[in-house]
């Protein structure tokens, strides 16, 4: 979820307890800055803080201007630099700079009522961007515009750099059916990366929370599964069971969706074979296309976690470079 990961669910409860909250937002970058355009620190009146906007070199000065923004108002820019030579002792490869705007929730800042709307969007996973002049003029929150940011997870600036753009994409899902051994090192990785992982298996000796103790775990047939989690394009799914009487009925609901990523496991032979059956169940070329099989890529892969990491790399590069 970009561009932060719980500062606008923070600040809104931090407003609603009568602490007050002031969100600052990485806005532009230059060199090797340590967080990427969007990351997010919400500081409280009292002066407590959640998030980040760099990797620690600038969080204080931060702190102390979002106070100064939360007593006297409006919004401002801010621009730091880190010299190569000061650059280590922060955990960054070379000097960087950053801007950062920061604004009050509340009157001269972000409307509460416009927080509230930005929350409870990410709450039902819908993707919306929220547009800022920044001179703080003008705030609105759009879904029918920057679709290619959308796309790419991409916050920043508009072509003449006075209206930042964050956006809020739900946060990435991956959904295994078959709770075989791959699953167990994919779940793991996933996690690592950001995804939310969910495990699908009607057997409940290869299902179990005992077996992926991190992650939700649904014991129902994978395309009634599949209905009432809901596919989106935010979902990768990969299909590990080997069995078409489980792997067919997903890859119906998936085919349907706009999951951004579906792999099926099996040999090309295997694969083909999937690929008729489809196609007399009555899906296109187009639709079919859509699937990852024999799926991960083709490094070489040997045994169940070498597996996983290819799979995984698929799932990346179909994400970030699609």
């Amino acid at each position: 979820m970009q561009p932060s990961e719980n500062a606008p669910e923070q600040a809104l409860d931090w407003v609603r307890k009568g602490k007050g909250a002031a969100l600052a937002t990485v806005i532009e970058t230059w060199g090797s800055a340590p967080r990427r355009v969007g990351a997010q620190l919400v500081v409280s009146r009292d002066g407590a803080m959640e998030g980040s906007v760099s990797g620690g070199c600038v969080e204080g000065a931060v702190v102390l201007e979002a106070l100064e923004v939360l007593e006297r108002g409006g919004t401002r820019i801010l621009e730091y630099g880190v010299s190569d030579g000061d650059a280590f002792a922060v955990g960054l490869a070379c000097g960087g700079t950053i801007r950062i705007l920061v604004e009050p929730v509340g009157e001269g800042g972000i409307p509460v009522e416009m927080l509230e709307e930005l929350v409870a969007a990410r709450e039902d996973r819908e993707a919306i961007a929220y547009e800022v002049a920044l001179d703080g003029s003008a705030r609105a929150l759009v879904r029918d515009r920057h679709q290619s940011r959308f796309r790419t997870d991409r916050s920043g600036l508009s072509e003449d750099g006075q209206i930042f753009v964050a956006i809020h994409n739900p946060p990435l899902r991956l959904i295994v059916v078959g709770g075989v051994h791959i699953a167990q090192t994919l779940v793991a990785m996933a996690q690592a990366t950001g995804y939310d992982p969910i495990v699908v298996d009607p057997r409940e000796a290869f299902g179990s929370t005992e077996r992926f103790p991190n992650a939700e775990v649904i014991n129902d047939w994978p395309d009634e599964a599949l209905r009432k989690i809901g596919v989106d394009a935010r979902t990768a799914l990969v299909l590990l069971t080997h069995d078409p009487k489980l792997d067919d009925p997903a890859l119906h609901v998936a085919l349907a969706s706009p999951a951004f990523y579906i792999g099926a496991l099996g040999s090309s032979r295997t694969h083909g074979k999937r690929l008729l059956r489809l196609g007399e169940a009555g899906f296109d070329t187009g639709q079919i296309a859509r699937i990852k099989g024999p799926v991960g890529l083709d490094i070489g892969a040997a045994g169940p976690a070498e597996i996983a990491v290819s799979i995984m790399a698929q799932m990346i590069q179909t994400l970030r470079k699609p």
